[in-house]
């Protein structure tokens, strides 16, 4: 996998996933500079590339002057997720659950939110879904690096899961009742929908309540990851006791 980027590459540093080699732009300055003195600290490799060697190897020239190979993306099992209960932690819990994003600017938006807002995790969809792609780790600007993401078989089968563990479920969709109504404390996970299909009835029909946001304009809806920004936001409102 090729993760693309400054910040993206940053990230990676930080964690203790396997870095074959890094290759940088000649002349690195700057936060390129800084990337080379942190390989070289993790003793990773570093090959130096002019520009047009970097835009060969990056098909939509995106790369910033740095690009780092690594090991395929490694998911976690849902089990993982799940803190103990005993603790802050484990009480105060929040996973993210996407049923059906296909668009992988979505779904690495959803992972950058989810990281900042202190989600344990967010849980993919097999099929009918995208996957943790090296565009999606760039657009998270690297937050991929910092959250486990666990792809299950069933979204369904991994809400009775959570349920099972303690968990109130709610869904993120239109006609249900006002997010700012609820106090989202305890553990809780949140369901949000593909960019056309929303929430699949049948997955509504699992959660344990829908919540909306109000929309006080033309346009009747929200990109996803706006939403579950949104969304998540009131999940740390609500434990901070605002």
């Amino acid at each position: 996998m090729k993760i693309e980027g400054r910040n993206a590459v940053l990230e990676l540093l930080k964690t203790e996933k396997t870095i074959e080699k890094i290759a940088l732009e000649k002349g690195a300055q700057g936060t390129l500079g800084k990337i080379f003195a942190q390989a070289r600290q993790k003793n990773v490799r570093v090959q130096f590339l002019d520009r047009a060697a970097l835009d060969r190897e990056s098909p939509d020239k995106r790369h910033q002057g740095v690009i780092a190979y690594t090991t395929d993306f490694v998911y976690s099992e849902l089990s993982d997720l799940l803190p103990p209960m005993d603790g802050e932690a484990g009480k105060n819990s929040l996973i993210v659950l996407c049923d059906g994003i296909e668009d992988v600017h979505n779904l690495g938006s959803i992972l950058r939110v989810s990281e900042c807002a202190g989600a344990d995790g967010v849980v993919i969809p097999a099929a009918k879904g995208a996957g943790v792609t090296e565009a999606v780790v760039r657009i998270s600007a690297g937050a991929a690096e910092h959250i486990k993401v666990a792809k299950v078989p069933s979204v369904n089968s991994a809400i009775d899961a959570l349920k099972k563990e303690g968990y109130w479920v709610y869904g993120l969709e239109a006609g249900g009742e006002s997010i700012y109504e609820n106090k989202l404390t305890g553990r809780v996970a949140l369901v949000v929908g593909g960019e056309d299909s929303g929430v699949r009835r049948l997955t509504r029909e699992k959660c344990d309540k829908i919540l909306s946001l109000p929309l006080m304009g033309k346009v009747n809806s929200l990109n996803a990851s706006v939403a579950l920004g949104i969304a998540v936001y009131e999940v740390v409102r609500a434990r901070l006791g605002k």
